[in-house]
């Protein structure tokens, strides 16, 4: 079954009801994954979805209620990276001239053989060793 990886920032709109259209479409795109079974996570996008959530949006949601949308996201594949990964990623983050943490992401999607990367960070359309990033905002 194919897989389809969330970056952060669109984990983030689809909880961010200040976001307006983005939190529409973002929303409609977990919507969709959680209903087909074809998202996938890191323990990185987890991780900052809670800071970014509990601190950087204009209405923060309790630290509690986030909490339990990531107990509820941990029902999804969730990529956990190791050594040969961390390499991979800065080998991606040299050769594309993306920054590290965008290399990780890549680097996670790669590994649970996702074939669409959905994130706003990095350019649409373009196929990072087999994982093709789309902007679900670009549509």
């Amino acid at each position: 079954m194919p897989v389809e990886f969330v970056d952060t920032n669109i984990l983030v709109y689809a909880y961010d009801q200040t976001a307006g259209p983005k939190h529409e479409s973002a929303r409609g795109l977990m919507d969709r994954l959680w209903d087909n079974g074809e998202g996938v996570l890191s323990t990185q996008v987890l991780q900052e979805f809670y800071v970014a959530v509990t601190r950087k949006i204009p209405q923060p949601i309790a630290s509690r209620r986030a909490r339990e949308i990531i107990a509820d996201l941990g029902t999804w594949t969730i990529a956990t990276l190791e050594v040969p990964e961390i390499l991979s990623a800065s080998e991606i983050s040299d050769r594309y001239r993306v920054n590290f943490w965008d290399g990780l992401i890549l680097a996670a999607a790669q590994k649970e053989d996702a074939e669409i990367l959905w994130s706003e960070d990095l350019n649409d359309g373009q196929n990072y060793r087999g994982v093709v990033v789309r902007n679900p905002f670009s549509r």
